[in-house]
């Protein structure tokens, strides 16, 4: 359990650190984020999902 929530810690800290840096960039990006087609958002999450359960995987190997 201490090792999920270490995990969870630094996936808090490296999704934050954009708004922290660039708040007026990642504005922008969410913008166009809103404006992108539901199936394309769709097909990122898909892709982000097997690209992190690919290197879960690996890294257990």
């Amino acid at each position: 359990m201490k090792f999920f929530i270490c995990v969870v810690g630094m996936v808090m800290i490296i999704e934050g650190l954009p708004y922290f840096a660039f708040p007026e960039k990642m504005k922008a990006w969410i913008e166009k984020v809103v404006d992108m087609p539901d199936e394309s958002l769709r097909r990122f999450g898909l892709f982000m999902m097997v690209v992190g359960l690919s290197l879960v995987y690996y890294a257990r190997i």
